[in-house]
């Protein structure tokens, strides 16, 4: 969990081919002009690459996404030590016959055995709520996306609106691209929810924290 951008292909798959309602607001009836018309059909397409890093709320959800990554890992981290210094202390007695009878050193290999399966599940645990999150992110940024291409699309007409995620479209003529305009509309009808803005608070604070005690180690 090194990265913790969002499902790009899942996300590509959800929007790949918005059949789009009809839409628009009224400062963004000019936007878009040149999307192509193909056997009657009028289609236009989106970067994804390009959606993904300029929308604002991909770009909130991601230092929330990371933040919480990072702490899973420094939990998993901390656990993992402290079992390999239990396991260690274990050997270490075993090896110095510090187990008077044998049903005191199983119970000891017992317990070893236990921790073992105690973090595996905290990890699955963990890693499994982390997904969910990730999976809801991703249906809330997929649902305010086609719910603005149902307005930006009432003047617009368009009969597809694709997404281009790398080269799932291997041709694409530049003028049917409206990734700015639609870019432009949904950061434009973005509001920051009020648990999101403290928890990048948080992740700020805490980031601000770390970055002094790496100076003050210095």
């Amino acid at each position: 969990m090194k990265k913790y951008l969002f499902g790009a292909a899942i996300l590509a798959m959800g929007l790949s081919m918005v059949g789009c309602n009809k839409s628009a607001e009224a400062d963004e009836q000019n936007a878009g002009e040149e999307a192509g018309e193909v056997a009657g059909l009028k289609i236009a397409y989106v970067e994804l690459d390009t959606l993904m890093s300029q929308y604002q709320l991909y770009k909130d959800y991601s230092e929330v996404l990371t933040q919480k990554g990072n702490n899973i890992q420094k939990t998993l981290a901390q656990k993992q030590k402290t079992l390999e210094t239990h396991a260690a202390n274990l050997q270490k007695k075993y090896e110095n016959n510090g187990f008077t009878t044998r049903d005191e050193l199983e119970r000891a290999q017992n317990n070893i055995a236990r921790e073992q399966q105690d973090l595996q599940e905290l990890a699955d645990r963990l890693n499994s709520e982390f997904n969910m999150e990730q999976a809801r992110i991703n249906e809330e940024a997929r649902d305010s996306i086609q719910a603005f291409l149902k307005v930006y699309n009432k003047t617009k007409k368009y009969d597809y609106v694709m997404i281009k995620a790398g080269d799932n479209l291997l041709i694409a003529n530049p003028k049917f691209d409206i990734t700015n305009d639609v870019v432009k509309g949904l950061n434009k009808r973005y509001k920051i929810k009020d648990d999101v803005k403290e928890m990048i608070k948080d992740v700020e604070g805490k980031a601000e924290e770390e970055t002094t005690e790496k100076t003050e180690k210095k």
